[in-house]
Order: C-alpha cells, then sequence, then structure tokens
C-alpha cells in the first residue's frame, strides 16, 4: 500500500469514526434523561435511540447506488451536511421530538455503502484487504469510544453538548473528504463491496445469507433494547453514579478484550466458527436472564461483561460468516442486504424495547431479548460448518487471447477453486476458493506468460 493509498484508506477510517461516534454517543445517556426532557416516554426514548437505524436501513442502498451515477464525494458531501444538519436539529430540540427528529435526519447521511466503494475507487485490487481491515478496526474502535465519551460529555455539557460535538465531528469530516481524499479518476465496480442489482435476488434466496441477515438484525435489536436497560439497572445497584457510567463502560471493554482473546482466536479456526458463534448467542442468553434477577453490583456487572463479549465477537464473526457464504461475486450485494437489516434490528430494538421498558418491568425486557437469542439460537442450528472458504479477487489482465469461457474453464480447472464469477470490462475474477486446498502455483501458472497475478484475500 502506497503512501496515497493509506491516507486516503485513514481518511475514509476517519469519516467512518465521525459517524458512527454520532451515532452511538447517546446510547449511554438518553435513557437516564427521561424526566429531564419534555414529553419523553419510555418508548420515545427508545424511539430516539433506535430511528436513526429506520432512515439507515431505508437509504443505505439507494445512496450507494446514487453515489454509481453521481459521484461517491458528492453523495458523501450530502451525507455528511445532513448528518450536521440532524446534530444541529437535536441541539436546538424543546422535547423529545425535536430528538427524535435529529436523530432521524442523523441517519438520513446513509454513507456506509458509499464510503466502502469509494475505498475500492482509491485503491488497488491487491491492497483492498488491507484498507478494509484499517476500516474494520476503526468501526469496531469507534463504538468503545462512543461509550466513554459520551457519558464524559454528558457530564460537563449535558446532552446538548454531545449532539455539538457530533456536528463539530461533521464538519471534520468535510474538510477530511475534501482536503485529504482523493477524487477517482474513474469508478469501477467491485462486487466485493457493492451491491449489484442482478444478484439481488440469489442473495435473498440463499438461505445461509438469510439466516446471517437475521443474525444480525437479532444482534442489533438486542444491542439497543439492551442499552436502554443497561443504564438504569447500574443505577439500581446503588453503587455506581451517574458521573462514573464513563469509567464503568471503561472498565467493562477492558475487561472484554481480555476475555475475548481465547473466543475470537477460536473463531478464527474454519472448523469452529459455528460453534462459537453458538456459543455466543448462549452467552447472550446468560447474560439476559442474569440481568433480569438481580439489581447487586456484580451480578450486574457480570451480565454485561457477558452481554459486550457475545457482542464484539459477533461482531467479527457474522460479517467474516456472509464472506465465506456469498456466492462468488455477490459479497457486496450480500453486504448491503447484511447492513440494512443490522440498521432494521437497531431501529426495532430501540423502539420495541422502549416501549416494553415503559410498560412492564426491565426484567420483562431481558425476558424477551433471552427469548429472540433463543430463536436465534434455534435459526442458526442447520447453518452448516464451513470449511476453509475464502473470496479472492483475481486479476484478468492479459487474458486477452482467451475467451469468457475458456478463462472460466481454466481458473474452475484449479484445484481448491469452487466459484468464478467473471466482470470482463473490469479485466477481474471473483472466486470462491477452499484455501487448505487451493493450489496457488496453477493459479501463478496460469499468468505467467502474461502478467504476475494480482491476488486479494479476504
Amino acid at each position: 500500500m502506497d503512501k496515497q493509498e493509506l491516507s486516503a484508506t485513514i481518511s475514509i477510517a476517519l469519516l467512518y469514526i465521525v459517524r458512527m461516534l454520532g451515532l452511538f454517543m447517546l446510547l449511554p445517556v438518553l435513557p437516564l434523561l427521561g424526566d429531564d426532557i419534555s414529553l419523553a416516554t419510555p418508548f420515545l426514548i427508545g424511539l430516539a435511540l433506535g430511528i436513526y437505524g429506520l432512515s439507515q436501513a431505508l437509504l443505505q442502498i439507494p445512496m450507494g447506488l446514487l453515489s454509481d451515477r453521481f459521484g461517491r464525494k458528492p453523495i458523501i458531501f450530502f451525507g455528511l451536511l445532513v448528518f450536521i444538519a440532524g446534530s444541529l436539529v437535536a441541539v436546538n430540540a424543546t422535547d423529545i421530538y425535536g430528538i427524535i427528529l435529529g436523530r432521524f435526519l442523523q441517519g438520513c447521511g446513509a454513507i456506509s455503502s458509499t464510503l466502502l466503494a469509494l475505498l475500492s475507487d482509491v485503491t488497488r485490487v491487491d491492497n483492498r484487504s488491507k484498507a478494509m481491515a484499517i476500516v474494520g478496526m476503526s468501526i469496531g474502535a469507534s463504538f468503545g469510544i462512543a461509550l466513554v465519551i459520551g457519558p464524559w460529555i454528558n457530564g460537563i455539557y449535558g446532552i446538548d453538548g454531545i449532539f455539538l460535538f457530533t456536528a463539530a465531528a461533521g464538519l471534520l469530516g468535510i474538510v477530511v473528504l475534501l482536503a485529504f481524499i482523493p477524487t477517482p479518476k474513474s469508478r469501477g465496480f467491485n462486487a466485493d463491496a457493492q451491491l449489484s442489482l442482478s444478484r439481488l435476488n440469489e442473495v435473498l434466496r440463499h438461505g445461509g445469507l438469510v439466516r446471517t441477515t437475521f443474525g444480525i438484525f437479532a444482534l442489533h435489536f438486542l444491542l439497543m433494547s439492551s442499552f436502554i436497560a443497561f443504564p438504569q439497572l447500574m443505577n439500581g445497584t446503588g453503587e455506581i453514579e451517574v458521573d462514573s457510567h464513563h469509567l464503568v463502560y471503561f472498565s467493562i471493554l477492558a475487561i472484554t478484550f481480555v476475555l475475548m482473546g481465547p473466543f475470537m482466536w477460536l473463531s478464527d479456526k474454519p472448523g469452529l466458527v459455528k460453534t462459537m458463534m453458538q456459543t455466543m448467542i448462549g452467552i447472550f442468553i446468560v447474560s439476559q436472564l442474569l440481568l433480569s434477577q438481580s439489581l447487586g453490583f456484580y451480578p450486574v456487572m457480570i451480565g454485561m461483561v457477558l452481554f459486550f463479549m457475545a457482542f464484539n465477537l459477533l461482531e467479527v464473526i457474522l460479517p467474516a460468516l456472509v464472506s465465506k457464504i456469498a456466492p462468488a461475486g455477490s459479497r457486496g450485494t450480500a453486504m448491503g442486504i447484511y447492513s440494512t437489516a443490522q440498521f432494521a434490528g437497531a431501529f426495532f430494538g430501540g423502539a420495541i424495547g422502549g416501549y416494553i421498558a415503559g410498560t412492564w418491568e426491565i426484567s420483562h425486557l431481558m425476558y424477551v431479548n433471552a427469548a429472540i437469542c433463543v430463536v436465534w439460537l434455534v435459526v442458526g442450528i442447520s447453518m452448516p460448518h464451513l470449511g476453509n472458504v475464502k473470496s479472492m479477487t483475481y486479476s484478468l489482465a492479459g487474458f486477452d487471447d482467451l475467451s469468457a469461457n475458456q478463462t472460466l474453464d481454466a481458473l474452475l480447472s484449479v484445484d481448491g477453486v469452487i466459484e468464478v464469477v467473471l466482470i470482463e470490462s473490469e479485466e477481474v475474477a471473483y472466486l470462491k476458493i477452499d484455501s487448505d486446498v487451493l493450489d496457488t502455483d496453477a493459479l501463478e501458472i496460469l499468468q505467467q506468460e502474461q502478467c504476475e497475478p494480482l491476488l486479494e484475500q479476504t
């Protein structure tokens, strides 16, 4: 990865951080402010938390398609402006409905899929895996940072301070977009990062992808609904002051990452991915049942540690499963549907979680969450055990003398190549491979008289 690619990748990762901070900083704060916000009810608090997911789910795919037509940077610029406008609407809100409107507008700046497409445009094929890894780490880090600085800013400046911070972060994002991210000279199509309408039906009918899509919906439903309960559960222990919530989240996340280590190592073993997923869902059930039974300090802390351990690990496992399961050349389409389900889960988790918390007790919300986990566990039972399956992007530069059928036959003849999709206009082939038996020498020999192969393992 050269200097320009690295700079562009880091800048795009920073744009992800800007948005994730703005969307997540409110989670540990808003459920505590019901008495201080005019017209607020538990249901409306939950709706305010999750409403961004509705606008994201509705606009994520359309915004990505618009960027194919009008360019990546103009759509990202527009999305950041809408995000800033939503933050300012929330700052000036006089009641909970104004905050709901502001959060909805924040979500309307749905640029995640466009950012991924831009990342593909400004990096070479053989460097995209590294670029995706950097962006993935930034997303994970931003979630933890948001949980810590959200309560901290609220303690000093109040909820208006959080929305002003997110507006300022959006402005910073615009500066980064205009000053540090190059405008691509051409927009190619990357089937591993972009949605293809022609492959939509194939993905929607794929049983394994349907199960992982339900999984990410359930995961973010649990995240949003649980955050309606977490601040109140911590207060209910009588041992945690509101001003100390950011320290508690920091401590819990630090413990979680230590405990995750062995499970993360095991989840990297191809034969154990399904087992680890089922184990984490089981841990979710334990955490929800534990949180439903006691307001004591230690049960609440243990329940929250178990929750975050399962959540963080499944946030890694589920997209990896999508990459393994998606047919060759369909990963971008599968991830578009996956992201839509993720945001929909956040919306329904906030709205339904708020309704349950306002109508019954917090314990009932935990029981409902546990029941959703049981359904998820049952749905996942039929998920096949996957081998060491990966996606690969293979350059077709130099294959001009071969017809499409000849190229297809040549690639499928290589041991370990399972599926092949050719994109002749881009001179690439998208391969589904079994890394344990892949004959990499054969792939290299295939091109030895044309050019050096460009390989991207993801």
